[in-house]
Protein backbone atom coordinates (compact mmCIF):
# COMPACT_ATOMS: atom_id res chain seq x y z
CA UNK A 1 0.00 0.00 0.00
CA UNK A 2 1.32 3.45 -0.92
CA UNK A 3 2.38 5.79 1.86
CA UNK A 4 0.25 8.83 2.55
CA UNK A 5 1.61 12.37 2.27
CA UNK A 6 1.89 12.68 6.04
CA UNK A 7 3.63 9.31 6.37
CA UNK A 8 6.23 10.51 3.86
CA UNK A 9 6.71 13.80 5.74
CA UNK A 10 7.11 11.94 9.03
CA UNK A 11 9.77 9.75 7.45
CA UNK A 12 11.77 12.74 6.22
CA UNK A 13 11.54 14.35 9.67
CA UNK A 14 12.50 11.19 11.55
CA UNK A 15 9.15 10.78 13.31
CA UNK A 16 8.41 7.19 14.28
CA UNK A 17 4.94 6.11 13.24
CA UNK A 18 3.18 3.67 15.52
CA UNK A 19 0.20 1.85 14.02
CA UNK A 20 -2.16 4.38 15.60
CA UNK A 21 -0.16 7.36 14.34
CA UNK A 22 -0.14 5.76 10.89
CA UNK A 23 -3.94 5.48 10.92
CA UNK A 24 -4.25 9.15 11.94
CA UNK A 25 -1.74 10.16 9.25
CA UNK A 26 -3.75 8.34 6.58
CA UNK A 27 -7.02 9.90 7.80
CA UNK A 28 -5.53 13.40 7.65
CA UNK A 29 -3.90 12.82 4.27
CA UNK A 30 -7.24 11.77 2.77
CA UNK A 31 -9.19 14.65 4.36
CA UNK A 32 -10.36 17.46 2.14
CA UNK A 33 -12.50 19.16 4.74
CA UNK A 34 -10.10 20.57 7.38
CA UNK A 35 -11.24 18.22 10.17
CA UNK A 36 -11.06 19.07 13.86
CA UNK A 37 -9.73 16.62 16.46
CA UNK A 38 -13.18 15.14 17.12
CA UNK A 39 -13.70 14.35 13.45
CA UNK A 40 -10.20 12.88 13.16
CA UNK A 41 -11.01 10.70 16.20
CA UNK A 42 -14.33 9.52 14.73
CA UNK A 43 -12.70 8.58 11.44
CA UNK A 44 -9.64 6.97 13.02
CA UNK A 45 -11.60 4.96 15.60
CA UNK A 46 -13.58 3.35 12.75
CA UNK A 47 -10.27 1.98 11.46
CA UNK A 48 -8.76 1.15 14.88
CA UNK A 49 -11.11 1.05 17.86
CA UNK A 50 -8.12 1.25 20.23
CA UNK A 51 -7.36 4.85 19.23
CA UNK A 52 -8.31 7.23 22.02
CA UNK A 53 -9.08 10.92 21.90
CA UNK A 54 -5.87 11.48 23.91
CA UNK A 55 -3.89 9.68 21.19
CA UNK A 56 -5.43 11.93 18.56
CA UNK A 57 -4.55 15.08 20.54
CA UNK A 58 -0.96 13.92 21.18
CA UNK A 59 -0.48 12.93 17.55
CA UNK A 60 -1.93 16.19 16.24
CA UNK A 61 0.40 18.15 18.55
CA UNK A 62 3.37 16.08 17.35
CA UNK A 63 2.44 16.73 13.70
CA UNK A 64 1.88 20.42 14.40
CA UNK A 65 5.22 20.85 16.18
CA UNK A 66 6.97 19.16 13.24
CA UNK A 67 5.25 21.48 10.70
CA UNK A 68 3.44 18.54 9.14
CA UNK A 69 -0.01 19.95 9.82
CA UNK A 70 -1.20 23.49 10.38
CA UNK A 71 -3.92 24.46 12.83
CA UNK A 72 -6.59 26.75 11.42
CA UNK A 73 -9.16 28.76 13.35
CA UNK A 74 -12.15 29.65 11.21
CA UNK A 75 -14.00 31.38 14.05
CA UNK A 76 -16.26 28.46 14.93
CA UNK A 77 -14.48 27.58 18.18
CA UNK A 78 -12.78 24.50 16.73
CA UNK A 79 -9.14 24.02 15.82
CA UNK A 80 -9.07 22.49 12.37
CA UNK A 81 -6.16 20.83 10.64
CA UNK A 82 -4.70 20.79 7.16
CA UNK A 83 -1.46 19.45 5.75
CA UNK A 84 1.36 22.00 5.82
CA UNK A 85 2.11 23.54 2.44
CA UNK A 86 4.54 26.20 1.27
CA UNK A 87 1.97 27.29 -1.29
CA UNK A 88 -0.18 30.12 0.00
CA UNK A 89 -3.93 29.85 -0.29
CA UNK A 90 -6.97 31.40 1.32
CA UNK A 91 -10.19 29.96 2.68
CA UNK A 92 -13.86 30.73 2.26
CA UNK A 93 -16.42 29.37 4.72
CA UNK A 94 -19.88 28.44 3.48
CA UNK A 95 -22.07 30.01 6.17
CA UNK A 96 -24.95 27.63 5.46
CA UNK A 97 -23.16 24.33 5.92
CA UNK A 98 -19.72 25.22 7.30
CA UNK A 99 -17.79 23.78 4.36
CA UNK A 100 -14.28 25.17 3.95
CA UNK A 101 -13.30 26.09 0.40
CA UNK A 102 -9.65 26.68 -0.50
CA UNK A 103 -8.79 29.09 -3.28
CA UNK A 104 -6.01 31.21 -4.76
CA UNK A 105 -6.73 34.59 -6.30
CA UNK A 106 -3.97 36.65 -7.92
CA UNK A 107 -5.63 39.98 -7.09
CA UNK A 108 -5.84 39.07 -3.41
CA UNK A 109 -2.22 37.90 -3.49
CA UNK A 110 -1.12 41.27 -4.89
CA UNK A 111 -3.11 43.13 -2.21
CA UNK A 112 -1.51 41.00 0.52
CA UNK A 113 1.95 41.79 -0.85
CA UNK A 114 1.23 45.52 -0.54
Amino acid sequence: MAKSAIEIMCGTKGIKLTNQRRVIAKILSKADDHPDANLVYKRASKVDSNISMATVYRTMKLFEDANIVVVRDFGDGRSRYEIFSNEHHDHLIDIENGDVIEFVNEEIEKLQEK
